[in-house]
């Protein structure tokens, strides 16, 4: 018991320890976790550590991909979904394929399903690993595709993984792998969406934030457990009930309650993250003796590693420059359709405003009611933001290099290639090389991020701070004309004091519930970027909670 409490101490003094020291040394607190991970392994008391994979894909994975899907803005993640859905699945495949046909040939004996299983072992990006670009400053659409790639092509690897072992013993079918990954992401969706749901309707009925959050360190692995019980991917699950707990959280959970959410969340993934990049460097040691005892040595690997990761960079490459072409000739088709939305939406609030209509609303020869019109309305305005937001923020090759040098590989690599089956060929020697290609792609990627984006820094950087204040400012105006919007009450100069602050309390209240709903009603239609919405949002909740915190009858 002595020892565990021990381990658990120094877990978190090295947590705190590369948290603060890691931007004061200019280097990525993972990196300095995994160093020192490897450092600890060498020590002759600890031996040889082997950590079982479940613990990672099942036990520390599932929350921390849902505390990035919660924190992640809904709204960018549906703007880039095509791009998420193309990094997370197609190259996933495509890497998987060139990775099988590349260890095929560089691993004898191995065969091509084999192959093509290391390679889904290794093409996935991780979601902590990704984390070391955010401390610099980098496009939010880089963000966002690197954000949802990362939540969603976990999922992709391991079925294809699940796939490819299969196929080593039996007639691998197309068709067969399609349904078995549709049925797993479908499955998955629908149960994280209903334990998403079921959590907001939960929490909505607890007032006490600490039984609140709680309830919330639950959900990931009440999402997680019954997908994977079913054959789906129990990541995806979690992702989805993040999903729909960011979206609606602000409507359905009290401030209280999501700010105890946030720093407790917070704190857990600061935890977490740290334990899986020390185990990354704990168990380099005991992989290591493992292939020195029955393949031989180890120089082999670690060449095999470097093609491997120089391979995936390269079609990752190939991969990523047309599908920026693409993105970019899709914006182009949308800026072309602007003009015509604004006519039809000028059309539409002319109507709506029209005090003296009786008959229906009619727009190409098709009858619409008052909501249908409204609706209609919202996508519109849905389109247009969305169009601001392509061309404010434009996909160049600078964009491109950091989508490909930010795609490292980290704990999802390390855990599921301790999957493989006993009866794999070269087993030791696979595990190795899969390892050592997260430790190069974190080494080599993340410790020279800083440096890379330097140099590919735009000679004329766009004035970020500039465009914030000015949505900020508009922002401001509208919760300006909300609060207007609601009357003061309406108080006897004779009543008692206690009733004058109580109705003024109440009023305040009702104001800051009109503005949130203003800005998520915006933040639905996409009209003002995520980060300053957000923001927003914290301080309306702020506001809230110390108006709470005074007690009724006293602002």
């Amino acid at each position: 018991m002595t020892e565990i409490l021990v381990a658990l101490l120094a877990v978190l003094a090295v947590t705190a320890a590369a948290a603060v020291g890691g931007p004061r040394l200019g280097v990525a607190s993972p990196l300095m976790l995994v160093a020192v991970g490897v450092a600890a392994s060498l020590l002759p008391s600890l031996g040889s550590i082997e950590v079982e994979p479940e613990w990672i894909l099942e036990g520390l994975l599932p929350p921390l991909l849902y505390s990035s899907a919660v924190s992640m803005p809904a709204m960018n993640f549906r703007r880039e979904f095509t791009s998420i859905s193309a990094l997370s699945v197609t190259l996933v495949i495509a890497t998987s394929l060139a990775l099988g046909l590349f260890f095929m040939w560089a691993v004898p004996g191995l065969g091509f399903a084999w192959g093509v299983a290391l390679g889904a072992i290794v093409s996935p990006t991780d979601a902590v690993a990704t984390s070391i670009v955010k401390r610099h400053p980098v496009s939010k659409r880089v963000i966002s595709m690197l954000d949802g790639e990362s939540l969603i092509n976990d999922a992709s690897a391991l079925v294809l993984l699940r796939t490819a072992i299969v196929g080593t013993a039996a007639t691998f079918s197309l068709w067969g792998a399609a349904g078995t990954f549709a049925y797993s992401v479908i499955v998955a969706v629908l149960i994280g969406g209903a334990i998403g749901m079921l959590n907001l309707k939960v929490r909505a009925r607890v007032k006490e934030p600490t039984v609140s959050t709680v309830i919330s360190f639950m959900v990931p692995f009440a999402a997680s457990l019954p997908a994977e019980l079913l054959g789906a991917s129990g990541l995806v699950a979690a992702v989805v009930a993040g999903l729909v707990a960011g979206i609606r959280a602000p409507r359905e959970i009290s401030p209280q309650n999501r700010l105890s959410d946030t720093l407790n969340w917070r704190t857990m993934d600061l935890v977490l993250e740290s334990i899986v990049f020390l185990l990354m460097g704990l168990q380099l040691r005991s992989v290591v003796t493992h292939v020195q005892d029955n393949v031989g040595g180890t120089g082999t690997a670690a060449l095999i590693a470097l093609a491997a990761l120089g391979l995936t960079l390269a079609v990752r490459t190939a991969f990523v420059g047309p599908l920026l072409v693409g993105l970019k000739r899709k914006a182009a088709r949308k800026v072309q359709a602007q003009e015509r939305l604004v006519r039809l939406r000028d059309k539409i609030d002319t109507a709506v405003h029209d005090e003296q209509r009786s008959e229906p609303y009619v727009f190409k020869g098709r009858e619409f009611s008052e909501r249908q019109t409204l609706q209609v309305r919202q996508r519109i305005a849905r389109s247009l933001a969305d169009i601001d937001y392509f061309v404010r923020a434009p996909l160049g090759w600078r964009e491109g290099a950091v989508v490909v040098w930010a795609g490292m590989r980290g704990a999802v690599t390390v855990a599921a290639v301790q999957t493989l089956p006993a009866q794999t060929p070269h087993r030791s020697l696979l595990v190795l090389i899969a390892f050592l290609v997260a430790l190069f792609s974190l080494l080599l990627q993340g410790g020279t991020m800083g440096l890379f984006l330097r140099i590919i820094a735009p000679p004329e950087p766009v004035d970020v701070a500039a465009l914030d204040r000015a949505e900020r400012a508009e922002v401001l105006d509208l919760l300006r004309e909300r609060a207007r919007a609601i009357a003061p009450p309406e108080v006897s100069e004779d009543a008692a004091r206690e009733t004058k602050l109580e109705a003024a309390r109440t009023h305040r209240l009702e104001v800051l519930a009109a503005q949130r709903a203003a800005l998520l009603d915006a933040r639905a239609d996409g009209r003002f970027d995520a980060d300053v919405l957000e923001s927003e949002l914290a301080n309306l909740d702020a506001t809230e909670i110390a108006i709470e915190l005074r007690g009724r009858g006293r602002l």
